[in-house]
């Protein structure tokens, strides 16, 4: 990746856009246990929303690596909720829509997702189909111009607010991965039902919801893509999402060190500061070695994916190595706020308590090395 002065004014932008709109409204958001429906109009105002959209369909057609930038800097700022949001936006559902959808939906949904004006969600998981997606029971049967949607959704990030879910839904329900499609749906057909905001042991200002969804019509002309191909696409796009995933646990990597390194400077234990102790400066030590890798690593992997050679195992194993690394990095720097790391006043409880899903969504890490292992054993 070329970090140039266009890349630089850029993110420079974006750190005095948390400064000014995220930083002083944080902590209320979290208390709520919401981000405001606003915050997105201003994201899109400001030109922070799906970057890499064409500019025929109102983006800048930026590079890769300036979408990445943004979640990644989201949360090293210690604002991971956000992060999630913006990357469930801009790195999850605006890449299905721009590599697999037709250019009617293209032309009506990219701008709006572009300017804040729609929200989106993808709608995978269910309550007895996590990351085995073939085992998913909401069901899409076409009646000649629409499908009617029948089941319902859960741990949906950005759920609340959606104004359009991307479906993973069963076109074919005697078929497994062949009768998989995605449907595009607007949130304000009749029948959708959004549930309640879920309460998480971190991530608390992260909108999560259920949705319910109960003889929706939808249009057929919403199918993204080909009827049966949604597992194919999934795994398609999956990658991006993961890339996503560990952009975001570098950045909170990097945002805990540096909170934990000023601590130890300003902290006094025994008469002197707390950066003075040996097992203080190994541990900032240690983590700054594999913070430097994983850094490596990720940036192996999104150099990939702009060249569009990002493998379905690589990712897999940049995304366990490295929220693996971000749990165990977050449980050490914890560990030397001694008591002040367990108060919620203190954002190095943020930091942790915000890291531990990161091994979850996105695929478990478990099915991330059994990626890794086929490819590596076979089958």
């Amino acid at each position: 990746m070329q970090i140039d002065s266009e890349f630089e004014l850029f993110r420079d932008n974006f750190r005095r856009f948390l400064n000014e709109y995220v930083a002083p409204y944080y902590e209320q958001w979290e208390e709520q246990g919401l981000i405001p429906r606003e915050i997105w109009n201003r994201l899109g105002e400001n030109g922070f929303l799906c970057v890499d959209v064409p500019e025929q369909y109102g983006g800048y057609g930026a590079p890769v690596h300036y979408s990445l930038m943004l979640v990644q800097e989201t949360a090293q700022a210690g604002f991971t909720s956000l992060a999630v949001a913006i990357g469930g936006q801009s790195e999850l559902v605006s890449p299905y829509i721009q590599n697999i959808g037709s250019e009617q939906q293209k032309n009506f949904w990219l701008p709006k997702m572009v300017t804040g004006e729609v929200v989106s969600a993808i709608a995978m998981t269910e309550a007895n189909a996590g990351s085995d997606l073939q085992a998913i029971r909401t069901q899409a049967i076409l009646h000649n111009q629409y499908y009617l949607v029948d089941g319902s959704k859960t741990f949906i990030s950005n759920g609340h607010h959606a104004d359009l879910i991307v479906l993973v839904a069963k076109t074919d329900p005697q078929a497994r991965a062949k009768g998989i499609s995605i449907l595009l749906v607007d949130a304000q057909l009749e029948g959708v039902k959004k549930g309640r905001c879920l309460k998480k042991i971190g991530l608390h200002a992260q909108d999560t919801a259920e949705l319910f969804f109960d003889q929706v019509h939808v249009p057929n002309n919403q199918l993204l893509g080909e009827a049966g191909k949604g597992f194919s696409y999934l795994m398609q796009e999956l990658p991006r999402e993961r890339l996503s995933i560990s952009m975001m646990a570098l950045g909170s990597m990097l945002g805990a060190i540096e909170l934990t390194k000023t601590y130890v400077q300003e902290r006094k234990a025994f008469g002197q500061a707390l950066s003075q102790f040996q097992n203080t400066r190994f541990v900032l030590a240690q983590a700054q070695i594999k913070a430097k890798a994983a850094q490596a690593f990720v940036q192996q992997c999104a150099d990939l994916y702009s060249q569009e050679q990002l493998t379905v195992s690589e990712v897999a194993a940049l995304k366990c190595f490295i929220t693996d690394t971000q749990c165990e990095i977050m449980d050490q720097l914890l560990q030397l706020f001694g008591g002040y790391g367990y108060m919620q006043e203190y954002p190095i409880s943020r930091f942790f308590v915000d890291a531990r899903v990161q091994k979850i969504y996105g695929g478990t890490n478990e099915i991330m090395k059994e990626i890794v292992a086929r490819e590596l054993l076979g089958k």
